[in-house]
């Protein structure tokens, strides 16, 4: 098994410290991190996205998963940044406003930053200004999710928000949700939506054409 295969497998298994270390051990055989980040992380959440559609794994193995590929991403970031490897877009992700629950949130933000995405992670309960000022800020994307049907109605208005504010044409809107659907995304507003974490780099690279 090769250096790669060995940080790819590590991150499906979600051994994070192993992880770590199999990344360092392939800098220093002189791997570069782009190709650690491509062939290694991205590829490693790739299959445990697959595994976890197949319903061969549950939330908390995808979760130490992300978890130890977001360890990973730690020790290749400052490389990726030195070599000037570009990000595919920036993303602001946040709870909506009047709802606490964050590990969908978290699992999210874990698999787009894998994905090669720059993520400002605003947090829950989240107001639809806090959105607005994101994409002044230069956010190409935003991704909402909710778990309660009472919060859900609340993703409207950050449409809304973006609309009022003249930034609409400048953002796509990514949702997503235990009560969420693509009809419930196109009524709002939205221009997609992503069935869970697994999914949400696949929608949004399709959405932004990256």
């Amino acid at each position: 098994m090769d250096e790669v295969e060995e940080v790819r497998q590590a991150v499906i298994d979600g051994q994070r410290d192993e992880a770590v270390a199999k990344v360092t051990q392939a800098l220093a055989a002189g791997i570069s991190a782009e190709a650690l980040l491509e062939e290694g992380l991205v590829a490693a959440m790739d299959e445990v996205g697959k595994r976890y559609e197949a319903g061969d794994i549950y939330i908390p193995e995808m979760l130490v998963a992300a978890r130890a590929m977001s360890a990973s991403l730690g020790v290749l970031k400052p490389l990726l940044v030195e070599q000037g490897v570009p990000s595919r877009g920036k993303v602001a992700i946040g709870t909506v406003m009047g709802d606490l629950h964050d590990i969908g949130k978290n699992l999210v933000g874990m698999f787009l930053e894998g994905g090669g995405f720059e993520v400002v992670d605003l947090g829950v309960d989240v107001t639809p200004e806090r959105f607005v000022v994101e994409v002044e800020r230069g956010a190409q994307a935003v991704a909402i999710s909710a778990l309660l049907t009472t919060t859900m109605m609340n993703m409207r208005e950050v449409v809304k928000a973006l609309v009022d504010a003249e930034v609409r044409d400048r953002v796509r809107v990514l949702i997503g949700g235990a009560p969420i659907t693509m009809e419930f995304a196109r009524e709002i507003g939205a221009d997609g939506y992503a069935p869970d974490a697994s999914g949400v780099v696949a929608a949004l690279s399709e959405l932004l054409q990256v």
